[in-house]
């Protein structure tokens, strides 16, 4: 099993025509993934890389039974259509697009307020599950079907961790980019909720950074559940100054808050395995998963 996707899902692509669409699309088909059609208004009824289009989200849920969409739609016009999926009833939406105005990400939030829709990113690498699915912009390169979920704010680093993770035979269930940005869709908790119920991921990466509350967030839910299942932590940014922002949007430590010293000790009271770099994540992940 996995978590958000798996050989079951059905894909479309909102922005597919464009060139980083139609390139991520071809990359998604080609993986494997089961895409059954684009989206882009005035282009209905036409094809683009032997999938057909639709004018609006719905009319593709309708004719093509999608579960799922992966917005490539560029940043003025993105939140409209996470907007739009929503309205639809899309169950999961994958946004990957970048430098989404944060007061357009606050009305995307305001729809997903009681709607059905799971929300990852935006500002994501997407969700992988090795040899099932690809929704995103990941490396493939080293991913491995197994046992490991992890849950990530930064593309980069989930890269490395997957290569580490896959070298000592430890494959993963389903890698998750929660996304860079200050406003988002679901965050490690609910990542944490969805790893700690499927029964094919035996222990779980989470990927932090400085600013935030997501890593803090995460520790109060794995103290308040005692957590079943390993958790390994890497929190990145020890050495960042305050008040700077560092990479993505929502790296940002002001006068102490949201820096990688207190993330680090909310997660390690809270029974997580906490590592100083991206090297001791597999290892750490290895022998937590060693029988008593």
């Amino acid at each position: 099993m996995s978590i958000l996707a798996d050989k079951s899902t059905k894909l479309i692509v909102q922005g597919m025509t464009g060139r980083s669409g139609t390139f991520y699309t071809d990359q998604a088909i080609n993986y494997g993934t089961n895409v059954v059609g684009g989206v882009r208004p005035g282009k209905g009824g036409k094809n683009h890389i032997g999938r057909p289009l639709f004018n609006t989200v719905a009319e593709a849920m309708a004719e093509t039974g999608a579960n799922a969409s992966m917005i490539m739609v560029p940043a003025h016009n993105a939140a409209a259509a996470m907007i739009e999926a929503i309205e639809a009833e899309m169950p999961l939406i994958v946004c990957v697009t970048e430098r989404i105005p944060v007061l357009d990400m606050v009305r995307v939030k305001d729809a997903l307020r009681g709607a059905r829709s799971e929300l990852v990113g935006a500002n994501s690498q997407g969700v992988l599950t090795p040899g099932a699915c690809k929704i995103g912009v990941m490396s493939t390169a080293d991913a491995r079907p197994g046992h490991t979920g992890v849950a990530s704010r930064s593309a980069s680093l989930t890269s490395e961790v997957v290569a580490g993770l896959s070298a000592v035979g430890l494959g993963q269930s389903t890698t998750v980019g929660i996304g860079g940005d200050p406003v988002h869709g679901i965050g490690f908790v609910r990542c944490l909720e969805l790893f700690m119920n499927d029964p094919d991921t035996h222990g779980i990466v989470l990927i932090g950074e400085i600013g935030g509350s997501e890593e803090e967030q995460a520790a109060a839910y794995l103290k308040e559940m005692k957590s079943r299942k390993p958790v390994v932590a890497l929190v990145v940014g020890r050495h960042a100054p305050a008040q700077r922002r560092m990479g993505h949007a929502g790296t940002l430590s002001v006068f102490g808050a949201g820096n990688a010293a207190s993330k680090n000790a909310a997660l390690n009271a809270a029974g997580a395995c906490v590592v100083e770099n991206v090297m001791g994540v597999a290892p750490a992940m290895a022998d937590a998963l060693v029988p008593a």
